[in-house]
């Protein structure tokens, strides 16, 4: 490999969350110093995710397959659904190991700075959801931002009278977003959920 190559490596590295040049570099230095037990491996996996990698058909989290394994489970079907902005966030409900209905994602947050209306959201698709699934609880579990929030209001009317619809509570700092909370506080936030 020459150095060129080795460089190119340093600058993708760099490109990904929470890395920069020097955490880059010294990732890299370590792959390469264990080559045959992380290089390697670590390449054939990004390739095969690379190839097999998805966004699920009916939630929206990213799998294998074009319907992921939690929307595939029986045991998840509670007819509770809760929506979150990213993957990041379902990821980090899941780590926690306290919500068992299915998800629903957003793929963002309505902004007119941004120009982004609720038509550049999986929101219609969420509106089906709950009609089509049998869905008596909706749970928002958006980002407390002011984004987060006025997704949450424009969701809430447009399932108002339909469904049963709660947020997070206690433990999610206003300005705060889920992937950077601990288990602990998306437990407590998730048991004290209100009514909207």
């Amino acid at each position: 490999m020459s150095s060129s190559e080795i460089d190119a490596l340093i600058e993708m590295m760099a490109k990904l969350p929470g890395l920069g040049p020097r955490s880059a570099r010294r990732a890299v230095l370590h792959l390469i110093r264990k080559r045959a037990l992380l290089l390697t491996p670590l390449a054939d996996a990004m390739q095969e995710v690379a190839v097999t990698a998805r966004e699920c058909l009916n939630c929206g989290n990213v799998s294998t397959s074009d319907i992921c394994d939690i929307c595939n489970s029986e045991k998840r079907a509670t007819g509770v659904l809760c929506v979150v902005e990213d993957v990041s966030d379902l990821w980090a409900m899941e780590r926690a190991e306290v919500f068992d209905g299915r998800y629903h994602v957003l793929g963002g947050t309505l902004s007119a700075l941004d120009g982004v209306g609720p038509e550049d959201l999986s929101i219609p698709r969420l509106i089906d959801r709950v009609t089509s699934e049998g869905i008596t609880e909706v749970i928002l579990a958006l980002n407390a931002t002011v984004d987060g929030q006025t997704t949450a209001h424009y969701i809430a009317d447009q399932l108002e009278d339909q469904v049963t619809l709660t947020s997070l509570a206690q433990g999610v700092p206003v300005g705060g977003e889920l992937d950077y909370l601990d288990e602990g506080t998306i437990s407590a936030a998730l048991s004290a959920r209100k009514t909207l």
